[in-house]
C-alpha cells in the first residue's frame, strides 16, 4: 500500500476533505466521553473549511497531507509561530498528525513526520516540538520511536476544561551532506 501513498503540499481545493479527516480522527482520538458543547466549539473552529482555507493560502509549507487513490487519508500540519509551553523553545510545533484509523500502521504516520522533518529542516529550523493528550499512549510511543523525548507536561485549555499534555522535543538530523 504505502507504493500507493502520495505524500504532497496541501492545496486550498483540500480544504473540505481536509476538514472532515481532521474531524473524524479528532472525534475518534479524544471523544472517548462524547461530544460536549466545549468539544464541538473547539473542533468546529479549529477545523472550519475557511481556516484550513486561510492556512493553506497563508503558508504552504505548513500543510501535508497523504492521499490514497486521490483521497485523503492522513494530514500533518507544522505551526512555525507557536512557543513551546515547556522551556525557553523557540522552535516549529508539529501541530497535528492525523491519520483515518482505518489507515493506521501501514508507514503513513512515519511519511508524514518525514515529510513535516523536511519542511522545518528547509527553513532553516533544527528542532520541532509537539504535545500530546497524556492518556492518548498510541501516539506517544509513536512520537517515541520517531525520536522524541519527553521534556515536560502542559495544560491545553479549552474553553472551561483543561487537559494534560506530555510535551516532546525532537532534535532534528542534518541531512546527508549539509
Amino acid at each position: 500500500m504505502n507504493d500507493q501513498i502520495i505524500i504532497r503540499p496541501a492545496v486550498s481545493s483540500d480544504a473540505k476533505k481536509l476538514s472532515v479527516l481532521l474531524k473524524t480522527v479528532y472525534i475518534y482520538t479524544y471523544g472517548k466521553e462524547g461530544v460536549s458543547d466545549e468539544f464541538a466549539n473547539f473542533i468546529t473552529k479549529q477545523f472550519s473549511i475557511e481556516r484550513l482555507e486561510n492556512s493553506i493560502a497563508e503558508d504552504p509549507d505548513q500543510f501535508r497531507v497523504a492521499e490514497f487513490r486521490n483521497n485523503l487519508v492522513g494530514a500533518v500540519e507544522i505551526d512555525y509561530n507557536r512557543g513551546c509551553p515547556i522551556g525557553n523553545y523557540t522552535a516549529p510545533e508539529l501541530n497535528k498528525l492525523y491519520i483515518l484509523e482505518w489507515f493506521s500502521g501501514k508507514g503513513i504516520g512515519r511519511m508524514l513526520s518525514e515529510a513535516a522533518e523536511t519542511m522545518v529542516r528547509n527553513k532553516g529550523h533544527e528542532k520541532m516540538w509537539l504535545w500530546v493528550l497524556v492518556s492518548n499512549k498510541r501516539a506517544i510511543n509513536f512520537y517515541r520511536k520517531e525520536g522524541y523525548v519527553e521534556i515536560g507536561n502542559a495544560p491545553f485549555h479549552m474553553e472551561q476544561n483543561s487537559y494534560n499534555n506530555l510535551v516532546m522535543l525532537k532534535h532534528l538530523k542534518k541531512r546527508p551532506g549539509c
